[in-house]
């Protein structure tokens, strides 16, 4: 396990509420053709972290529980700090008191996606406030300065089964994606808050990789992509995320990945693992 900072790092309440969905304009599939679907926001019953990412009738669809602060200086803290793996509690409504887990952050609308079991999820309604116990952001590695890590638990990463090797880190991972399938979220200010998103309207080249059979929640290995100041194409740079929301059907969109590791020098190799989701890592702790 590789030795971090974790003793020095904050831990903080954030919190927002569960956000209803936005719109009811058409979305323009990549063939032309205009869909009215379920998008963004809400609580979704039957989408959750572990799920197929591919194959829905929806776009951009979020697992679990969308959750945003609604004044926007708040809301950048609240997307900023919450981490992956962090613990989410219901703090108002008939499930007060119940917990589940952030599994990821989605940008543009800005929200904080979580995780709750089936009984919470029936009992939450659109405003319940959920608060998160925010721990992660300033997490370091000892012994790779080089390599930042963001938007991760500190115990999460503790049970990734990261091996170290020659100087480098060997991260389980779902799949390894290569830079010019990156695309939507491209130019953001930093990669501590929201996603940028696999373009996947390459159909042989996404079965080719194994792309179509990703997960929410599934660990991925970004090639070429330096994502330690922002998103930016860089020969050799590694990064590794965590798929957040679903496949879309616009063009230049596709699953999002939150950003957990980036090595500007490429220190970081990926192993192709059957369990490289964070559903998966959690239950079995």
């Amino acid at each position: 396990m590789a030795k971090t900072n974790r003793e020095r790092l904050i831990r903080q309440s954030v919190q927002g509420k569960v956000h209803h969905p936005l719109g009811n304009d058409f979305r323009v599939e990549r063939d032309g053709e205009p869909r009215i679907l379920p998008a963004t926001g809400g609580i979704c019953y039957n989408v959750k972290v572990g799920d197929p990412a591919f194959g829905w009738e929806g776009d951009h669809i979020e697992p679990g529980v969308s959750v945003r602060n609604e004044e926007v200086r708040e809301n950048q803290a609240f997307t900023a700090l919450s981490c992956i793996g962090n613990e989410a509690i219901v703090v108002s409504g008939d499930a007060k008191g119940d917990r589940g887990y952030v599994t990821g952050k989605h940008g543009g609308i800005d929200h904080v996606l979580v995780y709750f079991d089936d009984e919470t999820l029936n009992a939450l309604a659109i405003d319940d406030k959920i608060m998160v116990r925010a721990h992660g952001q300033g997490l370091k590695l000892n012994a790779y300065p080089e390599i930042k890590v963001m938007n991760i638990d500190p115990d999460l990463f503790d049970r990734i089964q990261i091996e170290e090797k020659e100087g480098r880190l060997i991260v389980p991972v779902a799949a390894e994606v290569p830079a010019v399938m990156m695309a939507s979220g491209l130019g953001a200010r930093h990669a501590y808050s929201g996603d940028f998103d696999i373009m996947t309207g390459d159909k042989a080249g996404i079965e080719a990789s194994g792309i179509d059979q990703l997960r929410f929640g599934d660990l991925v290995l970004l090639k070429d992509m330096d994502c330690a100041y922002g998103y930016d194409y860089r020969p050799g740079a590694v990064s590794i995320g965590v798929i957040v929301h679903s496949d879309c059907i616009k063009m230049g969109h596709g699953p999002g990945v939150t950003v957990i590791l980036t090595s500007r020098d490429g220190k970081i190799d990926g192993l192709i693992s059957e369990g490289a989701n964070i559903k998966d890592i959690i239950e079995n702790a």
